[in-house]
């Protein structure tokens, strides 16, 4: 938190990168912090309590993800459960499929196996952030293997076409993995409908704590551990159980799941609109996730990328923050990188222009006076930078 801002009012719009843990799953982790703090391996009653409390975890998770309780395998997040995926299907001499987009999670694996003999594909998207399911199909060879590709981008928001790329993959007799870290809870899925084979996802991206997560893995897929020292999670993954991880992952996701079906997520979507629709109202400003139609292209209801031209990103964040709101000019993991987002120079944008895009990501709790208060600092910070600015005089109407 920027000092300038402790005693004013704080607007976090940063909730791609993180999300504050929700009361109730507070509530639900204490016990196993505290009384039932067993360790569930043990077979005595305060193993079995904690025991019991995954298991039922494990049953939300599986209402969660659609599938069976057996095909739920609980880790340390979205980063371990996308290596899993990869380094645990993938051997030299198979090809994987991937996309130029994807969380550096994906990205860095691929490049760590292509040095080990696998082969890689990276397909790029069109300008609007999607991912064409032509273009999936034309980098299919004989010996494809995986297919890897994110349900929502963690920088512009944009949904990709999974349940398309899953028929093709069960066509070419290939396995799929999604990266669902961005969308689980903001999007309603069903890995039976997508035909996926494996599906991360993360905890603290949807109200649940930092450090857990978990991976949906088909009965019958042929995945090596990653992780090997026990026989825990079915000996799919070792190392002793986070139990108040699990407990409020599960928490989380019940708390999602109604959040899909009680019109949380719809209003999110309208403050979303309402933001975007104002901001791009200053001029010389863009939306990232535009389709052939001149119209946004389906995204997750909670993440709008903009560009800002005269104005270098990272001052502008700075900028904001010292106005008391926290937006992101891209991928939290990258924060402090020289380099513009290779999610928008994939999607065609020039270096300056990349620079100059911000993200903005509401959590689910956001309110209109969240969004009032962001709408009245924008522009006067925008304003202001441009002044700044040589570049700036006679360029924009």
């Amino acid at each position: 938190m920027s000092i300038a801002s402790l005693s004013g009012k704080r607007v976090y719009m940063d909730a791609n990168a993180t999300t504050p843990l929700l009361p109730e799953v507070v509530e639900a982790m204490h016990p196993y912090w505290i009384s039932h703090f067993g360790n569930a391996s043990s077979i005595h009653l305060d193993g079995q309590q904690a025991r019991s409390a995954i298991e039922h975890a494990r049953e939300t998770l599986a209402e969660f993800f659609q599938c069976h309780e057996a095909e739920v395998v609980f880790n340390s997040g979205g980063t371990e459960g996308d290596n899993t995926a990869l380094f645990g299907m993938l051997r030299p001499g198979d090809h994987l499929i991937t996309t130029s987009i994807e969380h550096s999670a994906v990205l860095q694996a691929a490049n760590r196996l292509a040095e080990r003999g696998v082969e890689v594909t990276f397909v790029a998207p069109q300008p609007s952030g999607l991912i064409a399911p032509a273009d999936i199909q034309n980098a299919l060879q004989p010996n494809t293997r995986l297919i890897s590709v994110m349900l929502a981008n963690n920088e512009t928001g944009v949904l990709q076409p999974v349940e398309a790329i899953g028929a093709l993959a069960r066509q070419a007799g290939a396995f799929f993995h999604i990266d669902a870290v961005q969308g689980a809870g903001k999007v309603p899925f069903d890995v039976r409908r997508i035909g996926c084979h494996l599906l991360s996802i993360s905890a603290h991206k949807m109200h649940g704590p930092k450090g857990v997560g978990a991976l949906f893995v088909r009965r019958g897929t042929p995945l090596e551990s990653l992780i090997v020292g026990g026989s825990h999670e079915r000996r799919r993954r070792a190392g002793t159980e986070n139990v108040p991880g699990i407990v409020g992952l599960a928490k989380a996701a019940e708390l999602a799941m109604h959040s899909l079906e009680d019109g949380t997520i719809d209003r999110v979507a309208a403050l979303r609109d309402r933001l975007e629709a104002e901001i791009l109202r200053i001029p010389g400003t863009g939306l990232n996730g535009i389709g052939p139609d001149h119209l946004p292209v389906p995204r997750a209801a909670n993440t709008t990328n903009i560009w800002f031209d005269q104005v270098e990103g990272e001052a502008m964040v700075i900028a904001l923050d010292l106005k008391g709101v926290a937006v992101s000019g891209g991928s939290a993991c990258h924060s402090g990188a020289t380099e513009p987002s290779h999610v928008l120079m994939a999607m065609g944008l020039d270096k300056t222009r990349a620079r100059a895009s911000l993200r903005f990501s509401l959590l689910k709790t956001a309110t209109h006076a969240d969004v009032d208060h962001v709408l009245r600092v924008v522009p006067e910070a925008v304003e202001k930078l441009r002044a700044l600015s040589p570049a700036v005089a006679g360029t924009l109407g």
